[in-house]
């Protein structure tokens, strides 16, 4: 393949096909429909940009061309994707490829390092600057024009890496159209008084606030959710600090740093965000809830923001709730078969309490909504109980607790049973009142599901006891108790397989042999933490003849783990070892999540 200013679609179809990457077949139809597929890209490209990105370059890539056919590699299962032909021309040219990790990128080194007209014109992003040398991610090996032209004006060694068109236009507009939006809105305000920060002086000389309809903030608070949704994260917390505020992203459980946004734009976000969610712009000094409903990818999603008053101002946190995440199938959120049929046995009856405990962050909702899907059709009657609401579901008639009125767990509980409902979930039992409710409604015939805030099992049943709920209710409306918790899953992209070692073997408690298990290397996929994604697992303490001979007003908790164990009660620990031994998850994460 010859040098030249631009590769074309022939020279990488060839490529590919020298690498075995297509078969003969392939490569006859990418020459055949290429130019064709290349217009229709171009054509949805033009059509698919908002009005302030149409700076963007239209020119239509080989590898997004043939990434858009969706070709199976010969004798895989894997499809040929625009990162995968990306890093086999950065191999054929000996150049280094780099897959964008969007949550390892500093902003200002993105936003400060090249121009934004320059970046988007030559389709090149700044990546990393060292004083010395400045790392630049370029979509084309061979367009050295813009490289020369960044070099003599920024007198700079310049280290060029390889990435996918894809990757790099979408720093481009999340990193510019953010830092673009921060930079506008920060030149027209002046440096506001902050009541909320204790340790600086009030100063009321010049005290111009940004509106919360600017703009600027509009667009910076838009980029940030879209930004969000793109790294699939679960919450998005916005948080003031003395002299900045930062924000941070939670992804697989882990929080991720993400920007720093000058302080005086602190007060004009959380405004923002609070007139999206429904809040009392003026109330600074009390924690609000409200709830943002968006749309991502052609799917709803619920966005849950809470406000909490702090040293330094009012802190923000936006918990974003994926449908495709909250309502799974219940055989694909983790259970093994045992556990899976009994939990089945237990939500098909017609009456009882059933109790899902875990720490908050277990994954506990998701199982609940999950459950409510499976049971949701015509013939019964919903209704839940939520503090607040987590999702909007149309199927079921929910209920938001509102302590400030006295519309309480307990007192709605009360009251819905003259709703003829059949099936009821109370978010949270916390309170006497609430236990006793909820045993009323099991004994009258509905079924009952609850959460506990326990670490397992069958400490769930003396939490009942101790809220004053007698043993003999307990035994009698009482149908199972699940423990929950989530665990990191290996990334499949780079796991590699390693044995257990002596210590590690005796700390599980294991046999002693050897153990094939594996890890995750880290990888572009997984942005180089090992894992990707989370699994449940969990502890299901069926409610047998055996638990209720043990269980009285003083029932010990160790005859009660005993009695389970005796029926067959798989612990969360052994669960989690199960998920080790077959490769699902790491010997640390075991270690990390169940002590």
């Amino acid at each position: 393949m010859s040098h030249k200013k631009a590769l074309t679609l022939e020279d990488v179809a060839h490529l590919l096909q020298k690498n075995r990457l297509i078969s003969l077949d392939q490569h006859k139809e990418i020459l055949a429909k290429g130019e064709a597929r290349t217009a229709r890209l171009q054509s949805y490209q033009k059509g698919g940009y908002s009005r302030r990105l149409q700076t963007i370059t239209e020119q239509i890539t080989p590898a997004e061309v043939i990434s858009s056919f969706n070709l199976l590699i010969p004798g895989s299962s894997r499809v040929l994707t625009e990162d995968a032909i990306t890093e086999t021309i950065a191999a054929t040219v000996k150049m280094e490829y780099l897959k964008i990790d969007p949550l390892k990128l500093d902003l200002d080194v993105v936003t400060n390092s090249i121009p934004r007209p320059f970046a988007l014109k030559y389709v090149m992003a700044a990546i990393a600057d060292d004083n010395e040398t400045l790392t630049v991610a370029v979509a084309d090996p061979f367009d050295s024009e813009g490289i020369e032209s960044l070099s003599s004006v920024r007198k700079i060694n310049i280290r060029r890496v390889l990435s996918s068109k894809t990757d790099i236009q979408k720093i481009l507009r999340e990193f510019y159209g953010f830092r673009a939006s921060v930079l506008a809105a920060q030149s027209e305000t002046t440096a506001a008084f902050d009541l909320g920060n204790l340790e600086q002086y009030v100063r009321l000389k010049g005290t111009k606030e940004i509106e919360s309809t600017d703009k600027n903030i509009v667009a910076a608070v838009e980029f940030l959710l879209h930004y969000a949704f793109d790294q699939r994260a679960s919450d998005i917390h916005i948080e003031p600090k003395r002299e900045t505020s930062l924000i941070r992203f939670r992804v697989d459980g882990v929080l991720h740093n993400i920007h720093t946004i000058p302080k005086q734009l602190h007060p004009a976000i959380v405004s923002r965000v609070k007139m999206l969610s429904r809040m009392d712009l003026a109330e600074k000094r009390r924690p609000q809830d409200g709830r943002i409903k968006a749309q991502n990818a052609g799917k709803e999603i619920e966005l849950r923001v809470s406000t909490l008053p702090t040293a330094f101002g009012e802190k923000v946190v936006i918990r974003i709730f994926d449908p495709e995440i909250l309502m799974q199938e219940l055989d694909q959120i983790g259970f093994y078969p045992r556990e899976y049929q009994l939990y089945n046995s237990f939500i098909r009856k017609p009456n009882g309490i059933i109790l899902i405990t875990g720490p908050t962050g277990s994954g506990k909702t998701t199982t609940l909504y999950s459950s409510l899907r499976t049971l949701s059709s015509p013939e019964v009657n919903i209704v839940t109980i939520e503090d607040p609401i987590e999702m909007v579901m149309e199927e079921f008639n929910q209920v938001g607790v509102q302590t400030t009125i006295g519309v309480t767990f307990s007192t709605i509980l009360r009251n819905i049973l003259r709703q003829d409902p059949d099936i009821i979930m109370v978010g949270e039992i916390r309170d006497r009142e609430t236990a006793e409710n909820a045993v009323q409604a099991a004994l009258t015939g509905h079924l009952v599901l609850s959460t506990l805030h326990t670490n397992d099992a069958p400490t769930a049943i003396t939490r009942l006891l101790d809220l004053g709920i007698p043993s003999f209710l307990i035994s009698s409306t009482v149908v199972g108790i699940i423990a929950q918790r989530l665990i990191r899953k290996i990334c499949p992209n780079c796991r590699v397989e390693l044995s257990l070692n002596e210590t590690e073997v005796s700390y599980l408690q294991l046999e002693r042999r050897e153990y094939r298990v594996y890890q995750g290397k880290g990888c572009t996929e997984c942005r180089g933490t090992g894992y990707k994604g989370r699994t449940g697992i969990f502890e299901v303490l069926d409610f047998t003849d055996n638990i209720r001979s043990v269980l009285s007003d003083r029932a010990d908790l160790s005859a009660i783990s005993d009695a389970a164990k005796d029926d067959g009660m798989i612990k969360l620990r052994q669960a989690a070892i199960c998920k080790l031994l077959e490769g699902v998850t790491t010997y640390e994460e075991v270690i990390s999540v169940t002590g």
